[in-house]
C-alpha cells in the first residue's frame, strides 16, 4: 500500500470554493421553486463571451492542426517564442519595463503557477529549516493551502490559520494593505489589486515592500491577476514598475479575468534572471534556472490554439477588446459598490478591482450572512471567513455576472439591513 502525503491531512477542511458550491446546490435541491432565482456573485468566474480576436485565432489554430503542412506538435514547455515576444510588446514595452521574452513562462493560469512555484523552494516548516513564509490576511486560500500541502506549515490553529506561517493583518484601519513584517521572513505573497478585499496598493507602499525585500533578502511573490482593473494611472500595475524589484520579486499574471479565459486557461509568470534563492550551504542560485528546469520536466506547455489566442489578445485589436470586457465588469462593480453604500453597508473595493468587500451589519458572522442572503434573497456571496481570521465579519461580492443580475443583486442586498435592524 502506498504512503500518502500526510501534509494533505493537515488541511483544515475542503477547499473553500467547492464548499460554497455544495451549500448552494444543497439549497437548490431542497427548494426547487427558488432555484431559478439564485444569482451567483460568489466565485469570481467570468460570464461574457471571449473577445472576437481570441475566437478567430483559436479557430485558425484548430484549422492549422487539421493539415500536415501547418500541424503543430510539442512546443517549448515555457511557450512559443512568438507568443512571449507578443506579451512583451503588448504588456511590458509600452510601460518601459525591461522584461525579456525568456523571462516569461506561459502556463494554464496564475493559480496553478502560484501553486507550483513552491516546488522550487525548500520544503519544511521554519523550525525544520524551511522558509519563513508570510501571507496577507485576508488571503486568497490557494497561497496557504499549497504551502500546507508542501509541508511548509504546522497544524491548523483553532479559529483559523496554521502554525509556522506569518500572517500580515489587513484591516479597515490600514485599508487592507499590510506593512512589511517586523519579524524576518523569506517569502511573502502579495496580491494587488487584492483578492478578496478589492484593495489597491499605492506606489509608495509598494516601494516600501520592494525596499524591505531587498534589505532582508526576501522574495516577493506578487499576484497581479487583476492588474487590468486598475483605473488610476498613478497606481502601480506591476511590481516591476518599482526599481530593484527585478532582484527580489516574481509576478503571476492571468488572462482569465481580462480576456475571459477562465474556461480556456492561460496565464504566465515573470521570473527575472536576476532574482535568486540560496541553498542551505549558502550558494546563491537563479530562480529562473530552477523554474525553467521545473517546466521542462513537468509540462509540455499550453495548447497550440490557446497560444494563438494569447498572441491575438496582444494585438491592438485584442487589447481593445479586453479593455471593453474589463470596462463592462467594472461597471458591474460600480453598481454593486453604490448599492452597498446606499444601503448603509460599510464597503471597500469595487474601484480598482472586480470585487466589493462588505462588512456584515450588526456584528453578523460571515457564514451567517452567506446563509441569510442565500435563503432570504437567493443571492450567493463569498463569506470572508474563508479568506482567513481577518476575513471574519465580511463578505465578498463578485462583479462577474450579467448587468441585469448585478442590478438585481444590488437590490436584494437590502435583506441584510432588514435583519440587522431587528
Amino acid at each position: 500500500m502506498p504512503l500518502v502525503n500526510d501534509h494533505y491531512l493537515t488541511l483544515a477542511a475542503g477547499y473553500f470554493f467547492p464548499e460554497i458550491g455544495r451549500r448552494v446546490n444543497s439549497f437548490a435541491a431542497e427548494h426547487p421553486d427558488l432555484a431559478p432565482r439564485i444569482i451567483r456573485c460568489g466565485v469570481g468566474d467570468v460570464t461574457e463571451p471571449l473577445p472576437p480576436a481570441a475566437i478567430a485565432a483559436m479557430h485558425a489554430g484548430v484549422e492549422e492542426l487539421a493539415h500536415r503542412e501547418t500541424f503543430q506538435g510539442y512546443g517549448p514547455a515555457t511557450g512559443h517564442a512568438f507568443v512571449r515576444e507578443a506579451i512583451v510588446a503588448a504588456e511590458w514595452a509600452p510601460r518601459g519595463i525591461d522584461i525579456a521574452p525568456d523571462e516569461i513562462f506561459l502556463s494554464d493560469g496564475s493559480k496553478p503557477d502560484a501553486s507550483a512555484f513552491v516546488e522550487i523552494l525548500a520544503s519544511g516548516t521554519p523550525a525544520k529549516g524551511g522558509n519563513r513564509i508570510a501571507v496577507c490576511d485576508p488571503v486568497y486560500p490557494a497561497y496557504v493551502d499549497n504551502n500546507v500541502m508542501q509541508g511548509n506549515t504546522g497544524p491548523a490553529i483553532q479559529g483559523g490559520g496554521y502554525e509556522g506561517l506569518t500572517y500580515l493583518a489587513g484591516t479597515p484601519e490600514n485599508g487592507f494593505v499590510p506593512e512589511p513584517p517586523r519579524t524576518p521572513v523569506d517569502v511573502v505573497y502579495l496580491c494587488f489589486p487584492n483578492n478578496p478585499t478589492g484593495a489597491m496598493i499605492t506606489r509608495p507602499q509598494l516601494e516600501r515592500w520592494v525596499r524591505w525585500a531587498l534589505e532582508h533578502d526576501a522574495l516577493l511573490c506578487y499576484d497581479a491577476a487583476y492588474e487590468s482593473y486598475v483605473r488610476d494611472p498613478v497606481l502601480p500595475r506591476s511590481v516591476f514598475e518599482i526599481p530593484g524589484a527585478e532582484r527580489c520579486a516574481i509576478e503571476f499574471r492571468s488572462f482569465s479575468k481580462n480576456g475571459g479565459f477562465t474556461g480556456v486557461r492561460a496565464g504566465y509568470t515573470v521570473v527575472p534572471k536576476a532574482v535568486e534563492g540560496r541553498t542551505r550551504s549558502g550558494e546563491r542560485v537563479p530562480l529562473h534556472r530552477l523554474w525553467t528546469r521545473r517546466w521542462s520536466t513537468c509540462s509540455n506547455g499550453v495548447s497550440w490554439p490557446v497560444q494563438r489566442a494569447v498572441a491575438a489578445l496582444c494585438t491592438p485589436e485584442g487589447q481593445a477588446q479586453m479593455a471593453g470586457l474589463v470596462d463592462f465588469y467594472m461597471g458591474n462593480a460600480r453598481i454593486l459598490r453604490e448599492a452597498c453604500v446606499a444601503q448603509g453597508l460599510r464597503t471597500w473595493g469595487g474601484e480598482h478591482a472586480p470585487y466589493v468587500w462588505v462588512e456584515c451589519p450588526g456584528g453578523m458572522a460571515s457564514w451567517d450572512a452567506f446563509d441569510l442572503l442565500l435563503s432570504r434573497a437567493q443571492l450567493v456571496v463569498t463569506p470572508g471567513a474563508g479568506f482567513g481570521r481577518h476575513g471574519e465579519g465580511f463578505f465578498r461580492i463578485s462583479a462577474f455576472n450579467s448587468r441585469a443580475n448585478v442590478e438585481e443583486a444590488g437590490r436584494r442586498l437590502g435583506v441584510l439591513q432588514l435583519v440587522a435592524a431587528k
